[in-house]
């Protein structure tokens, strides 16, 4: 680790460009300084010394001061923009909704569907011609006209609901990636960079730096544009991403001082950069010229090999459930298939003894065909396609939410994994704790104040010496605003703990900003910044007489160590002994801690004027012998509601540990008032160097067993290094103690911090503390910094978990119950009782709606009352699996009955067995709505899976739920509602319907396209006339007893008046209602029997009248085939 302090980097390098001609009136190129950025170490040095003289000759061209940055006028900023361009790669063009759409039809099962329904329809437009169609076996052949037009419309329908599915499936992914859009544009906004604009230090968002801006880098930036270093202090740069060199590039003006952009630089935390940042990038992209096109790529492969999160816990889970149900699904299909075909084969060819025709194959074909869009929907309803789309709604829709709980989720899955968690580590330092730092004990002068002291009580030197020492070896970036409200408290900038120290000379009348004004930072002679190995900082400061004075402030115990005298009570240096040193630690220093304080010791060194330079890159033998002035007590109080969200993390199951830099008397302190350590647990408190000495064997390797005797009862790790945080989350996560893996969860907000976010398996990145490198590595970024926040992302995670359990017991129920009824059905009465377009609706709705109906339930706190799902335990608990069974068991006892006993209980119809083109019958669509109602109903069972008993509570606040109920149960009753009673729907330009028809037009028509005919069969009809006087009678009679006349006058039985002329044999018997219309007398007596009945002209329905016991029977069963030439019905009408 590097460090460095007062860097000030001068960017200079251009992404992409658009005017290289006309470069307005600087005095360099957009080309020229391209090729400069090309350049490295020696050569850049040599090139602008050729060139330009030094960095400040560039700072001249550019029209810049190294000091004072650009002036920040609009006008000027907008013509920088023009000739060089800007910082901004365009992003890469998302998939157009073609392309989704395309994407989602390369599903399989859509495919097959698809096909099957284009076969469909070919055949329902093929009319086989004309022939001896008996022949072919029990085919309703002769059907209607109005049926063989209804044929098209399942093909129809089919490709209707695939197109659906389609568009839905378009739309969600369309959806999901504007929101991830949106949630990059949120972090890339959020990534702001500190540049010097007309003196003044501001913040812009990184797009806005221009070519020219001043910079400041401290600890942990991303560089977030190419530029040329101007001045720095101790400036390290993790190069690995461009050149591969894993060590850190260390920068200086004399050597190297060409910054590239998208490196981290490494150094000292707190350091105060000047930076000319003079970079851009236009509109067209050139990644070879432009420096940065080419840093894109090399970022990208850098993303490429950093090795793959495993699937999250519910991804693995669900992958694994759908292969198994597909795989069912096919089995059954196929199974289904064979049966049909079967049957009907040894039906057809070997029980009735056909031959197979050549005028017959289209209609086998089209039995074929039948049989597959059977099969293929018995996969279609197996295969339960909602659950991506489950998945995806309710991870989009929590992650959403989050947004307002706190949590910006960068990575879907992390939300869900957040749901198994069993162990957070977490900072202290400003997630546990306010992060407002102040100062309240001090030992001075070898006095120890409980409270801050009155300024008079400090002797004068030792006043000089703390006002200098804080002022000067605080990072000049850390300041004190005044407060942004009235009455508020002081804004704390930068460093909170050097705040604190800043905090302590305002209470003390002293002013900082005095002393910084008389040494400005150019003039600090060496920085050695913060880092935490060292856990010190130290700067060093030139005096006029060339003596040199060193001001060191750092961990307590660490700093004393390194102190050989102290300020004496008067303000005079004394001898400071190990012995006395002990004495402090054991009265100052561990009641500090013991009370949750922070203690700080500040030190100082001079070296005299007479001696030769010391070596300054030595760093330890520079801070040593050194003089104490003082020890603080700094104090950061625990978040109000943090021990209230500890204890739902430890009833939830999930173990929180704190892994903190800060001493352990401290952590220790603090992790009992936040409820970590509660009295009489049996706990591990450790060190960094304890926990280092335990889990590593004599050879100094990490030991997994020595790690697994430890982790279990660990709560507090203290004055831990980034390396021991990772060391921990890694034993923890490769643990094989418990049956069930632990799921890792970790806070950080260092750029040390990265290893151990990336290796946990949620990361979770501070928003307003984390540094960028935290931030990129991170999973989830928390924007308000607050361990409450990730007690909501636990709550979150565990309501998608649930809610796609939810949505699988209701989805599997359909399926269970679809698949057994189509199977069952499909071979016991050759079809399915449920068609290819109602399934799909069922698939469609049910599977699409109640996604997004169940994926919306809100969490409630009682999600937290349950231990972790872990890693190992099926997706469908015991209870689910009792609430599915037992659902299916009752649906489909319910569906079997109408389906077989239905026509006896409703006093219809029988839909079985119907013929090949049949059109739909009052039996089936029974059963199916009341198939579609109990799934309905069903969607509300599912909204429990933990064995509740009250399905409904709650179900109020789930406004989405509501609607979608009410809306399936809508669009349900008017899809099956029969077009004929919606007389509302008059269809308009169609002439008159049929029914409308007045019953004496149509006999007239009747008349006139018989009038030949009947002169012929004069006798014939005379003996009729005689014969239907009786039967008006006795249907006078009947129609009045009872109500069969309803059962007669269904759809399937009605037939067009064009069916006359193929069947000449049924005209005189389909004529005779009317016969009566050629007497006027009879008309008067025939009127009441059509009012009642009003039978619609068909054939053989006045011999039911007559004979109704006999024919009443054959034409409910036989409704389409029974009169067909040859039957028995026949020749009973004839001899009659």
């Amino acid at each position: 680790m590097g460090d460095m302090a007062n860097n000030s980097v001068a960017y200079s390098s251009v992404k992409n460009a658009v005017k290289e001609a006309n470069h307005g009136d600087f005095g360099v190129t957009l080309a020229e300084l391209r090729s400069l950025m090309e350049l490295r170490a020696a050569d850049a040095l040599h090139k602008i010394q050729e060139c330009y003289g030094d960095v400040h000759g560039i700072c001249t061209k550019l029209k810049t001061s190294p000091n004072e940055g650009l002036s920040g006028n609009p006008a000027d900023i907008e013509r920088r923009e023009a000739v060089f361009g800007k910082n901004f790669i365009p992003p890469k063009k998302p998939k157009t909704f073609l392309q989704l759409v395309w994407e989602a039809l390369q599903d399989v099962t859509l495919i097959i569907l698809e096909i099957a329904a284009v076969v469909s329809l070919g055949l329902s437009f093929y009319q086989p011609p004309g022939g001896n169609e008996s022949l072919c076996g029990s085919v309703n052949v002769g059907e209607e006209e109005e049926e063989s037009e209804a044929g098209w419309i399942e093909g129809a329908a089919i490709l209707l609901s695939v197109v659906c599915v389609v568009l839905v499936t378009a739309f969600n992914d369309w959806s999901k990636e504007k929101q991830f859009r949106g949630l990059q544009s949120r972090i890339e906004q959020e990534q702001k960079f500190t540049v010097i604009r007309g003196g003044q230090v501001i913040q812009i968002p990184v797009a806005d730096i221009i070519v020219g801006d001043i910079a400041q880098v401290k600890y942990g930036d991303l560089l977030p544009a190419d530029g040329i270093l101007i001045q720095g202090n101790d400036l390290k740069i993790d190069e690995s991403s461009l050149t591969g060199e894993s060590d850190h590039v260390k920068k200086s003006l004399d050597r190297d001082p060409m910054l590239l952009s998208g490196k981290k630089q490494d150094g000292a935390v707190e350091n105060r950069n000047k930076a000319k940042a003079q970079d851009g990038a236009a509109m067209e992209m050139q990644p070879l010229k432009s420096e940065d096109g080419g840093d894109g790529d090399e970022k990208d492969k850098k993303k490429a090999n950093l090795p793959k999160k495993e699937k999250s816990v519910l991804q693995g889970k669900l992958t694994k459930l759908a292969v198994q149900i597909g795989k069912a699904g096919l089995l059954m299909s196929a199974i289904t298939v064979i049966i049909l075909v079967l049957y009907f084969v040894i039906d057809t060819f070997w029980v009735q003894k056909r031959p197979w025709l050549a005028e017959c194959t289209p209609i086998y074909i089209q039995y074929f065909v039948k049989f597959f869009i059977i099969g293929v929907t018995v996969l279609v309803v197996a295969v339960p396609e909602g659950l991506p789309l489950a998945v995806t709604i309710s991870l989009a829709y929590s992650v959403k939410k989050m947004m307002k709980d706190n949590n910006l989720v960068r990575h879907l899955d992390a939300c869900e994994t957040m749901g198994n968690a069993t162990a957070i580590c977490s900072d202290k330092t400003g997630t546990l704790t306010m992060n407002r730092m102040t100062v309240v004990q001090a030992y001075i002068n070898e006095k120890h104040y409980k409270k801050i002291p009155e300024p008079e009580a400090i002797p004068e030197k030792t006043m000089a010496y703390l006002v200098t020492g804080i002022s000067v070896n605080c990072a000049y970036t850390s300041k004190i605003l005044p407060p942004e409200k009235e009455g508020g408290l002081p804004r704390h900038v930068g460093n909170k703990t050097e705040c604190a120290l800043l905090g302590l000379l305002l209470d003390l009348k002293r002013d900082y900003q005095d002393v910084r004004n008389e040494i400005p930072e150019e003039d600090l002679y060496k920085v050695y910044t913060f880092n935490s190995v060292r856990k010190s900082m130290s700067t060093v400061l030139k005096n006029s007489d060339g003596s040199f004075r060193i001001f060191s402030k750092g961990a307590s115990e660490i700093v004393l160590k390194k102190c050989f005298k102290i300020l004496s009570a008067n303000g005079e240096p004394k001898v400071f002994r190990p012995r006395d040193r002990d004495d402090i630690v054991k009265t100052v220093i561990e009641p500090m801690a013991s009370e949750g304080l922070r203690t700080i010791c500040l030190a100082f060194r001079d070296f005299p004027a007479g001696e030769p330079e010391p070596e300054w890159d030595n760093e330890n033998d520079i801070v040593t012998g050194l003089t104490c002035i003082a020890v603080v007590g700094i104090e950061d109080p625990v978040r109000p509601e943090v021990p209230d969200a500890i204890k739902k993390c430890q009833r939830a199951g999930i173990t929180v540990r704190m892994v903190t830099g800060d001493n352990i008397n401290t952590a220790r302190a603090i992790a009992l008032k936040c409820g970590i350590l509660n009295p009489g647990e049996d706990f591990l408190c450790l060190e960094g160097k304890d926990f280092n000495r335990r889990i590593r064997n004599e050879k100094g390797e990490i030991e997994q067993e020595r790690i697994d005797k430890i982790w279990p009862k660990l709560r507090v790790l203290a004055r831990s290094s980034p390396t021991d945080k990772h060391t921990l989350v890694k034993g923890i996560i490769d643990s094989t103690v418990f049956d069930q893996r632990q799921v890792v969860a970790v806070t950080g907000d260092g750029t040390n911090d990265g290893p151990a976010l990336k290796k946990a398996d949620v990361g979770f990145a501070m928003g307003i503390a984390g540094t960028d490198v935290a931030k990129e590595a991170s999973d989830i970024i928390l924007t308000d910094d607050n361990f409450t926040s990730i007690v909501k992302a636990v709550m979150w995670g565990r309501n998608v978990y649930d809610s796609i359990s939810k949505f699988l017991q209701f989805q599997l129920t359909v399926n269970v119950v679809a698949v057994i009824v189509a199977f069952t059905g499909a071979c016991i009465t050759q079809d399915s009782p449920l068609k290819a377009v109602q399934m799909l609706w069922v698939n469609l709705i049910m599977d699409t709606l109640a996604s997004l109906a169940l994926a919306t339930e809100p969490p409630t706190e009682a999600l937290l009352l349950r231990k972790p799902y872990g890693r190992n335990k099926p997706l469908i608990s015991r209870t689910m699996m009792k609430n599915i069974l037992g659902h299916a068991f009752y649906q489909l006892v319910v569906v079997f009955t109408l389906l077989f006993a239905g026509e006896k209980i409703f006093d219809i119809d029988s839909g079985r067995n119907a013929p090949l083109h049949a059109p739909p019958s009052e039996h089936y669509t029974i059963v199916f709505n009341t198939f579609v109602m109990m799934q309905l109903f069903n969607e509300i069972n599912a909204r429990k899976i933990h064995g509740e008993r009250n399905v409904f509570e709650g179900i109020f606040n789930n406004a989405i739920f509501c609607s979608i109920v009410l809306g399936t149960f809508v669009v349900q009753l008017i899809s099956t509602i029969p077009t004929s009673r919606l007389k509302f729907l008059k269809e308009a330009g169609h002439g008159t319907q049929k029914e409308e028809i007045p019953e004496e037009e149509l006999a007239e028509d009747v008349e006139e396209i018989d009038h030949a005919e009947r002169e012929l069969r004069r006798g014939q009809i005379l003996w009729f006339r005689g014969l239907n006087r009786i039967q008006t009678q006795i249907r006078v009679v009947n129609a009045f007893r009872s109500s069969l006349y309803e059962g007669l006058e269904k759809p399937e039985t009605r037939s067009s008046i064009h069916n006359f002329m193929t069947h000449p044999e049924f005209r005189i018997e389909d004529s005779e209602p009317h016969i009566p219309l050629i007497d006027d007398t009879d008309a008067e007596d025939d009127a009441p029997t059509k009012r009642n009945s009003s039978p619609p002209p068909s054939p053989n329905r006045n011999n039911n009248a007559v004979d109704s016991g006999i024919h009443l029977t054959t034409d409910k069963n036989k409704s389409a085939t029974s009169s067909s030439p040859g039957s028995p019905l026949h020749s009973l009408e004839t001899s009659l």
